[in-house]
């Protein structure tokens, strides 16, 4: 949650102990290491590379969120150059190698792509312990495979925050503060913001929540304490910021998921 304590201003210094397990029998090693947040580690070999002298190496680490049903995967090397990418859903993963290979591992329910890792959620019927290994199998695959992030080389994380000629002064506060102050914190729990717009009748702001943001328990408080204090004491002409959420986030809401 150092997202959300760096917007909170309450940050806690943790000192991690470590915990070593070796799979002998298998063509990988786990090396997990407890924090709090819990932290694990996990180094991919690929079988064939034994045979022809060489080892290839893959060392992916996992963090925890402030939602319990996502986890944040580092496979040590950039995933998306520019913005962020958020898939709500399989349907919308079609355009993305790993992603849809991600929702081909049962249990997934969404799957989010950061600067440097990738934010998997899944559902409260499946536990990590069984999600883990075919996740990580699964980014190791497409790592090695050459295959792009994306299939259309067009598609590109959508600039939200991206000041126009036509935004007025108080839009392009709002959205240098999203994109400097705001967005930054909220990376560090897995997750993301896209801004959606602002009424300058009413004063509100509409944000969407994406990653392990979207259907984290913790949101409202995010949105709230977080996000929203922050551009009302910036822009005094923000009076309000509400969260617009996709149909996904209001099953969940309806199920009593979402505070």
């Amino acid at each position: 949650m150092k997202g959300m304590r760096r917007l909170l201003n309450a940050a806690v210094l943790h000192r991690p102990t470590r915990l070593l397990y070796s799979a002998a029998s298998k063509p990988a090693t786990f090396m997990e290491t407890y924090r709090s947040p819990p932290l694990l580690n996990y180094v991919q070999h690929d079988k064939l590379s034994f045979f022809r002298g060489q080892r290839r190496t893959m060392f992916i680490q996992t963090q925890s969120t402030p939602n319990p049903s996502s986890l944040m995967f580092y496979p040590g090397k950039p995933v998306m150059e520019v913005g962020s990418s958020d898939f709500p859903n399989a349907r919308s993963a079609m355009n993305s190698p790993l992603a849809k290979a991600l929702f081909g591992i049962d249990g997934v329910t969404r799957v989010f792509f950061g600067s440097d890792f990738v934010t998997v959620t899944k559902s409260d019927e499946t536990t990590w312990d069984f999600l883990k290994p075919e996740i990580f199998a699964a980014i190791m695959d497409f790592s090695t495979s050459g295959q792009p992030l994306f299939l259309d080389s067009q598609a590109a994380a959508a600039k939200d925050t991206a000041i126009n000629e036509d935004d007025s002064e108080t839009v392009a506060m709002i959205k240098e503060l999203l994109e400097t102050r705001i967005r930054p914190s909220v990376q560090d729990d897995g997750g993301d913001i896209e801004y959606i717009g602002f009424d300058e009748e009413t004063g509100i702001v509409k944000l969407k929540m994406q990653g392990a943001c979207s259907g984290c328990p913790s949101s409202s408080v995010t949105l709230k304490s977080g996000i929203e204090n922050m551009l009302m004491h910036y822009v005094p002409e923000v009076k309000a910021v509400e969260q617009e959420m996709d149909s996904e986030d209001e099953k969940a809401a309806s199920s009593g998921y979402l505070e």
